[in-house]
């Protein structure tokens, strides 16, 4: 689970990025920044999500052979007989799939793995992607198959054989699809490490998305507030890092249970991090006098 203070510097990040003062919707720039804060932990999930696979599909080959082999024959067998002819369309199809699979994974193969972090993210998520949408057509028609065939109880002893591979292949997928949602096979042990990597990146997404819209909403005012202990204030005449994290200090002390003691520490290590040699002193000065404001108006009952 991210922690709170990596929540805020990714809020923080996602203020300054959207530079609310005259720039571009906010919430439009969330897929392009979530890209970009993410990089280094999806490149990290995306490989290991592909050795994952690499491991899983290492007898592939030898079923794959079998099934190809055992399906000339079925098709062989279904041939010439209208009313078997929807069995044969269906075989013929997953032979191709087949064929689309095997091409994916060796396209994912030949993939640079030790290129920088947006490269092989942006390069790995969609031939992953692409891999993962052949498995699910793969495992449809499959079933399909078994489906038709078992309307047909005479066709059942001879096309066993090609059946037999065509589960052989599947139980490969039925284990790929714990690797692509890991999150939904908790009792699997060793998808652990996948499945902590993708909720944690999912989980930072979604809190720190949370604590963007309440500060959109509550935007006039937060700044209203900080209007009222900045002489001249204009949120154009502020440095756009210090508004970023002042704008998040001030929607925490004004609503949230969050101590101030905690808002304005957490504050000044943000200013820290991302500010000017100026930052510190300044954010500090601000946050004392919201929180002194906000302590006085709770004491004499004022809204």
């Amino acid at each position: 689970m991210p922690s709170p203070r990596q929540i805020r510097e990714t809020v923080v990040q996602f203020l300054y990025c959207a530079d609310l003062e005259g720039g571009a919707d906010p919430i439009a720039l969330r897929g392009p920044f979530w890209d970009f804060v993410t990089e280094s932990e999806r490149r990290k999930l995306l490989i290991a999500t592909f050795r994952a696979i690499h491991h899983l599909a290492s007898g592939r080959g030898e079923r794959l052979a079998e099934f190809q082999q055992r399906s000339t024959s079925a098709t062989m067998l279904l041939s010439g007989k209208p009313d078997t002819e929807e069995i044969r369309q269906c075989l013929e199809r997953i032979t191709r799939l087949e064929t689309n699979w095997s091409v994916a994974f060796q396209n994912l193969e030949h993939l640079p793995k030790d290129d920088d972090d947006a490269s092989v993210a942006s390069k790995f998520d969609p031939a992953l992607d692409h891999l993962f949408r052949i498995d699910r057509d793969l495992a449809g028609a499959r079933a399909e198959f078994i489906d038709l065939t078992d309307l047909q109880p005479s066709l059942r002893g001879p096309l066993e054989p090609v059946t037999a591979s065509i589960r052989r292949l599947q139980r490969i997928s039925d284990r790929i699809r714990m690797v692509e949602e890991p999150e939904n096979f908790p009792d699997q042990g060793d998808l652990t490490k996948l499945r902590k990597s993708k909720s944690e990146i999912v989980e930072l997404r979604e809190t720190a998305d949370k604590w963007v819209d309440a500060i959109l909403a509550h935007k006039d005012d937060i700044d209203t507030k900080l209007g009222e202990v900045i002489e001249n204030y204009s949120p154009a005449r502020i440095d756009p890092v210090d508004r970023a994290i002042l704008r998040l200090a001030t929607h925490e002390l004004l609503h949230t249970a969050t101590p101030p003691k905690v808002v304005i520490n957490e504050a000044i290590e943000l200013a820290k991090r991302f500010g000017t040699t100026d930052s510190k002193r300044f954010v500090n000065g601000i946050l004392d006098k919201i929180a002194g404001l906000s302590t006085a108006a709770a004491a004499d009952g004022s809204p």
